[in-house]
């Protein structure tokens, strides 16, 4: 067991342009998920934080609407059948 020990880093190939370009790409794609999702959180938060005021000043007759017979969207119309002779 007197055998030497080779303790060198393994050879690595150098990466080729086609795997440089996939790699920064990964990386770019990634970087713009995150700026999509602090998009997304973001504004919602500053959304909730402003002063409702506006939904306030509504009267209460623009809030409301007359009722009237609404038509249910399920039911079809009813067929009247001729008698069979």
């Amino acid at each position: 067991m007197a055998g030497v020990l080779d303790l060198s880093a393994p050879e690595i190939p150098e990466p080729t342009f086609l795997e440089s370009v996939l790699r920064y790409g990964l990386f770019l794609g990634a970087l713009f998920q995150i700026i999509c999702i602090l998009a997304v959180i973001i504004p919602s938060s500053k959304l909730q934080e402003s002063d409702p005021e506006p939904f306030e000043h509504r009267s209460v007759d623009q809030t409301k609407k007359p009722k009237g017979p609404v038509p249910q969207p399920r039911q079809k119309p009813k067929k009247e059948s001729k008698k069979k002779r």
